[in-house]
């Protein structure tokens, strides 16, 4: 058995164990705005090689809106079938990786690790690879069994439960999207700009080393979150814009020996509808 050295592997690591049976390397890039096809142009360009391909769209969520938000989890037995098809079966380790630092990657960590799967990224995603690509479509996967569970409701946040944290104080609610967005500058995805009220500015991106794109150091990570304001009784709960790159931080916080939920819907999810309250500007409060 494959056994893997940590939620993250270096290339050296996956060089070494490429190909092996019970190893799976799953390419999950994804080009927002660009149609659920641009991620798969691009692994016909050019990917690691043995891979399969997962969309963001396609595969690792349900329909926009038929759950919480635009990225809504698609239901166990849906995500079971996904796997299976690509030879992904239980008990199958997997190394994901994008072209995007890790945040669309680890989404798909999240899914397999709440499913009690082995699951890794790989630290810099592709552009930390250092072996040769491969062109073209995957490779056809004999079918395999992957058996569906729950999604884990201690790991998972709706807009009731974040509406409540935020007035008890019992967890700290991590807003992973880029600064300009939690500040309500822009909004190019959802019909409403701003925050949540409380929730704290944490960009995902800031992770990661800026050149390399690799994970910072666990200790790092967690004075990182510390300074957040983690740590004691506090516990985190992560959002986006609609609970793909939220996964990023849950990733980072088990580097760094943390736990957090993912609120599944996400900014999209807080403002649909409209009845929610909305924050701007610098602060966690904000301006009404």
């Amino acid at each position: 058995m494959t056994e893997l050295p940590g939620p993250l592997v270096d290339a050296s690591w996956l060089a070494a164990h490429l190909g092996a049976g019970d190893l799976v390397v799953a390419d999950v890039r994804w080009v927002a705005g660009e149609g659920a096809a641009a991620g798969f142009e691009r692994f016909k360009a050019g990917h690691i090689p043995g891979a399969v391909y997962l969309g963001v769209d396609d595969d690792l969520t349900a329909p926009p809106f038929e759950g919480p938000g635009r990225h809504p989890l698609p239901s166990p037995e849906a995500f079971a079938a996904t796997m299976g098809r690509v030879g992904i079966g239980d008990g199958t380790a997997v190394v994901a990786y994008d072209d995007a630092r890790g945040s669309l990657a680890a989404r798909l960590w999240w899914m397999l690790d709440a499913q009690g799967e082995r699951a890794a990224l790989l630290d810099g995603g592709l552009e930390g690879w250092r072996g040769p690509l491969e062109a073209g479509p995957p490779a056809r996967s004999e079918p395999v069994i992957f058996s569906p569970s729950p999604w884990p409701t201690d790991g998972l946040a709706d807009a009731d439960e974040v509406a409540r944290v935020l007035a008890t104080g019992d967890a700290i609610v991590l807003d992973a999207r880029a600064p300009e967005r939690y500040r309500g500058e822009v909004e190019p995805l959802d019909p409403e700009a701003g925050h949540i009220p409380g929730a704290v500015s944490a960009p995902w991106a800031e992770n990661v080393e800026e050149g390399s794109g690799r994970f910072l150091e666990p200790r790092i990570l967690r004075e990182r979150f510390v300074a957040l304001g983690l740590g004691g009784n506090h516990t985190a709960i992560a959002q986006c814009g609609s609970g793909v790159t939220a996964c990023h931080h849950l990733f980072a916080l088990r580097l760094a020996g943390l736990d957090g939920r993912l609120y599944e819907g996400s900014w999209s999810d807080w403002v649909h509808g409209g009845a929610r309250p909305i924050a701007t500007g610098e602060e966690p409060g904000g301006v009404p």
